[in-house]
């Protein structure tokens, strides 16, 4: 069909192009940008899980409904990113593609998700440090605190396969997202691309590495019993779980469908 508009999506093809394109300027990115965009993103992601905690906190929600509402309010994060502008580590492990085409190097690569994903906690503790001194906690009869140190308890109780496994089919959702939000051209297109998916990973529990950076260290400042060590057994599971989910099964399935043969090494 010819385009109307200049408003017609992206063609799959097409989306596969402009991720490795993105993905290249991404990792050529000057450090300092880089940290504060990725400190920008890490912000931003807390921001969905600061929602999502309000709608969980309403115990008078069945459980269907308040995931469903918690994920949908959760979105609001990966908006912020694909539409504001941030580094988020999740959704660049599509630059995995760029990295299979030969387009970006493995140091490069390692460079960019290892700054971003430091970036991503220090915008995420720092949120949770200014929800903390916020008071926000109290709200609703001291349920809005007591639904955070739950969520945050949970996700620490988890064996490490279940976090891991979590973490591949959150990050399998989120960059489907930032894929479809890709394809579209206007801010109406990129926010319905990513709302479904990342209502649905939120809905069915899956685990988010970033979210978990706020999530956790807010329950910690509000006194849940969580050792330094386990929040890092937390992230680092499920970072490995996400990074497979996204790099391998999204990023690596999409450069063998359109890109296999044309990789430049």
């Amino acid at each position: 069909m010819p385009e109307l508009f200049g408003m017609d999506a992206y063609a799959p093809r097409e989306i596969a192009a402009r991720v490795v394109e993105v993905g290249v300027g991404k990792a050529r990115l000057p450090p300092l940008t880089l940290a504060l965009l990725g400190a920008l993103a890490g912000a931003f992601i807390g921001l969905g899980a600061m929602m999502f905690t309000l709608v969980a906190s309403d115990a008078a929600l069945g459980f269907a409904a308040s995931r469903l509402l918690g994920g949908l309010a959760f979105s609001l994060g990966l908006v912020l990113v694909v539409v504001a502008g941030a580094e988020l580590f999740t959704g660049n492990n599509l630059i995995a593609m760029a990295w299979a085409a030969g387009r970006v190097s493995t140091a490069q690569l390692l460079r960019q998700w290892g700054l971003a994903c430091a970036a991503n906690f220090v915008g995420a503790l720092g949120l949770a440090l200014l929800v903390w001194l916020s008071g926000q906690a109290a709200f609703n009869g001291g349920a809005v605190g007591r639904a955070a140190v739950s969520i945050a308890l949970a996700k620490t109780a988890l064996p490490w396969h279940e976090a891991f496994v979590r973490g591949v089919l959150c990050n399998v959702l989120v960059c489907m997202a930032v894929w479809m939000a890709i394809a579209g051209r206007s801010v109406v297109d990129k926010v319905v691309a990513v709302v479904f998916p990342v209502t649905a990973f939120v809905a069915a529990g899956f685990e988010h590495s970033v979210a978990n950076m706020y999530l956790l260290p807010l329950a910690m400042l509000l006194g849940a019993p969580i050792t330094v060590g386990e929040l890092a057994g937390n992230l680092l599971t499920v970072i490995a779980g996400n990074v497979v989910g996204g790099s391998v099964l999204v990023a690596g399935v999409y450069w063998v469908i359109y890109l296999r043969g044309s990789a430049e090494r």
